[in-house]
């Protein structure tokens, strides 16, 4: 018999944040082990919920609750092509494959759209075009993609300095989790985020560090049909384990794990010489630990605590992952074999949080994809051809940052994040898997295309997990119809008008 709801109402302490991938830096390892094919813990009946997901089913997208989340494993290059993982179906109508657009140009293409009309924000009047953008057919040229990407170029001394700092702090707060006789000892350090992925923009100011902690022996409990977060439970171990003090009638509690993670990395950052750094105060429903590094310069730092699990992947990702007829079914076999893991991230119920769910984290196999991108092996290496995936998605990001900059928190635009655009990013790969679809040349041709994609998800109010399909990021539950349709507005108009927002700060 399922053991009952603990805490089903009770208000949690933190707010969503993505979570990203891990990487091999800094002289840490973090090659996972070959995980031995256990089965899958039967699917339990669904729990009781509270208001918000009564009802949910599994095919019900709009009751889905959980947000997505954020390893450099060298992974085996593809496999011919097969047709066992067919790309996901696009909301609207599929983007043209690339053999079908060459004849034409990126000017072309975009003077197809009719022109919309000047979006109008809070309190702010119309806003005409640029003069020398009178014509529609003009705006394409109006904009300059590679002098953008200049601009977002990192400094290799800020580089340097950010990162000497953050991997200092890394290894001191792990030989401190591992020296003490605690719950958290045997914990492992992933480095993760942008800027370990090489995608980062703008400065190195922010960083994720993800500290693991291996779980053998777990059975997981979907919650609520919301195919991403669960219940934990250990499955019977006559000699227990330093983790028993955070069972809550059998179930692995996600809040008490937090607190007391939090509580030990609180009392060691005043040990450490040579760097100021704080705590933030904690956000509501987020699994990450923020620290604020305040000299030499200004960075913020994410500290995630994981469990691994070696287990096979859930059911609820069996139909995820559609890299086969981009990367290969091979290295998708590689990849599933890898750990998955899991955070304290919250469960939404209405405006309160199930303190006790964890959320699936695929963020070290998003690194290891956006590391080895192209379907050749020599993609973007020095004697390959050079392809422009990364810099659509950089510039992507750098979209939404400068229109989230721009408006604030004006109708909702601070529910949109970078997990957001990577997703979008991610199934306009799947649907044009082939190099010769992101040719460098072709970059403000491909870039347009990850816009159309984004925005057809937008007016669809649908984007689909790239691991979980069943979980729905643009559902209602999670971003509400009026912010979808303003940023829609906003990004129509950057498009149609050669994104002057990318030089307004």
């Amino acid at each position: 018999m399922a053991p009952p709801r603990r805490k089903a109402t009770r208000k949690a302490s933190e707010t969503a944040s993505g979570v990203s991938a891990p990487c091999v830096e800094g002289g840490l390892s973090a090659e996972p082990s070959e995980p031995a094919a256990v089965p899958e813990a039967p699917r339990p009946g669904a729990r009781r919920c509270g208001a918000a997901g009564a009802s949910g089913s599994r095919r019900e997208k709009p009751q889905v609750r959980a947000r997505a989340a954020r390893a450099e494993d060298q992974a085996e290059g593809p496999a011919a092509p097969t047709a066992d993982a067919e790309p996901p179906a696009a909301p609207g109508h599929p983007l043209p494959r690339a053999s079908t657009r060459s004849r034409g140009t990126a000017s072309s293409a975009r003077a197809r759209r009719p022109q919309s009309g000047p979006p109008e924000g809070p309190g702010l009047g119309p806003r005409a075009p640029s003069p020398h953008l009178g014509r529609r057919e003009e705006a394409p040229g109006a904009w300059k993609p590679r002098a953008v990407l200049e601009k977002l170029k990192l400094s290799r001394q800020e580089i340097s300095v950010a990162a000497e700092v953050v991997n200092r702090l890394g290894d001191h707060l792990l030989r401190r989790l591992n020296s003490r006789e605690s719950e958290f000892k045997g914990v492992d350090l992933l480095r993760t985020g942008s800027y370990y992925e090489r995608v980062k923009i703008s400065a190195p100011n922010e960083f994720d560090l993800m500290f693991t902690l291996e779980v053998p022996r777990i059975q997981l409990e979907e919650y609520c049909n919301s195919s991403a977060h669960y219940f934990v439970k250990f499955k019977r171990n006559p000699k227990g384990s330093p983790l028993d003090q955070f069972l809550e009638g059998g179930i692995l509690s996600a809040s008490k794990m937090l607190f007391k993670f939090r509580k030990i990395i609180k009392e060691e950052i005043k040990h450490i010489e040579d760097t100021d750094v704080i705590m933030e105060r904690k956000k509501r429903g987020s699994p990450a630990v923020t620290l604020l590094i305040r000299k030499p310069r200004e960075i913020s730092v994410d500290i995630i605590l994981a469990l691994e699990s070696k287990s096979s992947w859930p059911a609820s990702t069996q139909k995820g992952l559609p890299i086969s007829n981009w990367l290969g079914t091979k290295v998708k076999d590689n990849l599933k074999r890898q750990p998955f893991y899991l955070v304290p991230k919250h469960a939404k119920e209405g405006s309160l949080f199930q303190e006790e769910t964890w959320r699936l984290s695929f963020s070290h196999i998003e690194k290891a994809i956006l590391t080895n991108h192209g379907q050749t092996k020599t993609c973007c290496e020095t004697e390959g051809v050079k392809c422009c995936r990364k810099e659509c998605l950089k510039l992507m990001k750098y979209l939404l940052e400068q229109l989230k900059k721009k408006f604030g928190k004006q109708r909702g635009l601070d529910k949109f994040c970078s997990y957001h655009v990577k997703t979008a990013f991610l199934h306009v790969c799947t649907q044009n898997p082939h190099d010769s679809q992101w040719l460098y040349k072709d970059l403000e041709l491909c870039f347009d295309n990850c816009v159309t994609y984004f925005l057809q998800c937008l007016k669809t109010e649908h984007l689909e997990h790239y691991f979980i399909p069943d979980v729905n990021l643009f559902s209602r539950d999670e971003i509400g119809k009026p912010s979808k349709e303003f940023l829609s507005k906003q990004i129509e108009y950057e498009q149609n008008n050669g994104f002057p927002v990318f030089d307004e700060f």
